[in-house]
């Protein structure tokens, strides 16, 4: 029995997805524990490419029990859209593999539009979301206005809630955005009509996830995003609108931190980011462009192209300190194959001195010029490698140069988009022989 939570190491996309999937397979249950319908999970299971965005990925192993916890922002429609999706494809058939927590705040409609509409509004100056509310959403929560997934089935709170958020909301995008208001009364018939067909997937999850801890079970906590879009700890206000890193799964699930026994830190062997912000490492050149048509390098949710540069240890030494990574995870491996000479930033210039540590403020990162230590690349293909041993003697350097700089080991090398194109080097659940 053992409770691992699964990070990204980055800004996000790092290839959760396809992970997550594989450690399904030692789990009983996978649990999501904060974001929502911004985050976008893909997974390649033969011909068929599946994109999650709030369902967790163990959902396409039937046999799993899939939660989603109470630090998510549940978009009601986006989810129902989800989970049709996933029955045309075969998966889901069994609608109790999923449970939803009753403590859920949810996305409704105006917050989406507020959110395309501040940002319309910000011009030059926009963040970069993805459009989907989630900010808003996470807003209301915090300042005690939301509406949460047990205020749908009790009918004299929901009209209430729902009526005085929309008079505010409408206020906000008529006066303010130029937006169209919203009919609270349809509202409220939409959603009564959702949360009728949810009801039997909702519970009292914090309950669920501790007696699958008493039983004994693998429990595998999925996060979205990555570390440096964490709320407090990312390149703020670049940074999505919750805390993504591991201590942020016990608080979004309902258990205690004494309850994890592992936190694996997935790292891409280079470096994306989606939207707005600074990039030290950014490759605006042909190696760029390369990176991001061999990686596949657009957005799950929007399609969005991914800027892509060199593995910043100075920012994964950041993530690893912050969510006190057990084991690392590595990612598209195989997009490097073919490049010549490949880069390691170890460090920053600032003002003529090496810095070591990430800087809290936006304008000093920016300022932040990378220090690389370059090794040689490798030209064999690596798809079809199923062990360590067998990878390319300067694939191996490289990882083991990422090892020594990170301070941490790679239990699992991804090889490839496919489910098997992978190297499980250790498994992630403890056990007397692991």
């Amino acid at each position: 029995m053992a409770n691992v939570i699964l990070i990204g190491a980055q800004w996000g996309d790092e290839g959760k997805g396809k992970i997550v999937d594989i450690y399904t397979d030692f789990a009983d249950a996978i649990v999501r524990f904060q974001g929502g319908s911004n985050a976008g999970h893909t997974v390649v299971i033969g011909n068929k490419k599946i994109i999650l965005h709030q369902i967790p990925s163990g959902i396409l192993h039937p046999e799993k029990l899939c939660i989603i916890g109470n630090g998510v922002v549940l978009d009601l429609e986006a989810l129902l859209d989800e989970m049709n999706e996933l029955k045309s494809q075969g998966f889901f058939q069994n609608e109790t593999q999923l449970l939803i927590s009753e403590e859920a705040h949810l996305v409704f409609p105006y917050h989406r539009l507020i959110d395309i509409g501040k940002e319309n509004k910000a011009g030059s100056n926009k963040i970069g979301t993805t459009g989907r509310g989630i900010g808003p959403a996470y807003g209301d929560k915090t300042v005690r206005t939301g509406i949460r997934v047990i205020d749908l089935f009790n009918e004299k709170v929901l009209r209430e809630k729902l009526g005085k958020n929309v008079a505010e909301k409408n206020f906000y995008l008529t006066k303010y955005l130029g937006q169209e208001g919203f009919d609270g009364s349809a509202l409220f018939e939409k959603y009564s009509a959702l949360a009728r067909r949810l009801k039997p997937n909702v519970v009292n999850t914090s309950v669920v996830i501790s007696q699958l801890m008493e039983k004994k079970k693998n429990i595998l906590f999925e996060g979205a995003q990555g570390t440096l879009l964490d709320i407090d700890h990312g390149t703020y206000p670049f940074v999505t609108s919750s805390n993504t890193v591991a201590g942020a799964a016990c608080v979004g699930s309902g258990i205690g931190p004494t309850r994890i026994d592992r936190v694996v830190g997935i790292v891409k062997a280079y470096t994306t980011r989606v939207g707005e912000g600074p990039f030290p490492t950014e490759l605006n050149d042909e190696i760029g462009l390369r990176l991001k048509d061999k990686g596949k390098e657009f957005g799950a949710t929007t399609g969005r192209p991914r800027r892509c540069g060199w593995i910043d240890i100075v920012a994964l030494k950041h993530s690893s300190r912050i969510n006190g990574f057990t084991f690392l995870a590595l990612t598209k491996l195989d997009v490097l194959t073919g490049v010549k000479k490949i880069k390691v930033c170890r460090a920053y210039k600032l003002e003529g001195k090496e810095v070591s540590e990430f800087p809290a403020s936006i304008y000093t990162l920016q300022n932040c010029e990378p220090v690389y230590e370059e090794v040689a690349g490798w030209q064999e293909d690596l798809t079809g490698i199923k062990k360590y041993n067998d990878l390319p003697k300067n694939a191996k350097k490289y990882i083991k140069l990422l090892e020594k700089l990170m301070e941490r080991k790679f239990i699992l090398i991804s090889v490839g988009f496919e489910r098997g194109e992978t190297i499980i080097v250790k498994k992630p659940f403890p056990s007397k022989n692991n």
